[in-house]
This record gives structure tokens, sequence and C-alpha cells, in this order.
């Protein structure tokens, strides 16, 4: 199958959530392009009519069976990928928001290869994006203040 969302002719709007249990963080291993098999933050596109606040609450529960409450915003993040060539592969505006724990199990659904756990002091060792590190990090500010 076709991956529909390379090479676009526009960015897409995607959301990403950092889902907090205490000084645990929720990370999903990705399913799809970009970054296939990569850990990363639950999210994805957000859908025509909904808010992103709406679509945060959506994906979080599609992907790892969580419910999540009052997602607040953290920021705004560019993700381009571009090919060998220099011409743009992927596009996404990703807005990203942070959560504590509703209720639930994690579990992977939709495009998720695994979705667990992770502990603060162990997030170094995954490889993770640059950029979602920080985005981890805001999150934890956010939730001391």
């Amino acid at each position: 199958m076709p991956d529909s969302r390379a090479y676009p002719t526009r960015p897409f709007v995607g959301v990403g959530v950092v889902v907090l249990k205490g000084e645990s963080v929720l990370l999903i291993r990705r399913g799809r392009p970009p970054r296939l098999g990569e850990w990363s933050l639950p999210g994805g596109a957000q859908q025509l009519g909904e808010t992103v606040a709406e679509a945060a609450i959506r994906e979080i529960r599609e992907e790892t069976g969580l419910e999540i409450a009052d997602p607040e915003l953290l920021d705004v993040v560019d993700s381009l990928v571009r090919d060998p060539d220099g011409r743009v592969h992927y596009h996404y505006t990703l807005v990203d928001f942070w959560s504590k724990w509703s209720s639930g199990v994690p579990h992977a659904g939709d495009d998720a290869q695994a979705v667990q756990w992770h502990d603060r002091e162990t997030l170094s060792q995954l490889g993770l994006w640059k950029e979602t590190v920080r985005i981890i990090a805001l999150a934890f500010s956010a939730q001391a203040a």
C-alpha cells in the first residue's frame, strides 16, 4: 500500500501527547514512517471537524487504549524529513500536549507496534528524536508546576 503522506503538497497537522503517570511517560513504537520502529509520543493526524485537543484525546484512545482528560498545550514542532535529493518526503506540523493518565491499561492499537511506560531516568537510552526529548522535559516541568 503506498504511503499517502509521502511527498505531500501541504503539511499535515498532527498531535502528540506526553502522557505522564508519576515519573513515567507513555511511549509507542511507531508502526509507520517517518521514524518507523522508533519510540515516540503517541498521537496522529487531526481529522476534519475536530479540535486539536479532541484529536489528542481520540488518538490516545485509539493508539494506546488509555483515557486522558484536559490535555494542556506544550508547544508546536515542525517535522520536516527530506529525501537524499532535498525534496520534502514528510512534512508535519505537530501540536504537542501533555496530560496525566486517567484510566486504562496500555495496549498497542491503530498504527503503534508497541506501547509501554518508560521511567524518566531511562529515556536517554531509547534514542528519541531531540524534539521528543525536549517536549517530554517540558511536560515534566508543567507537571511539577
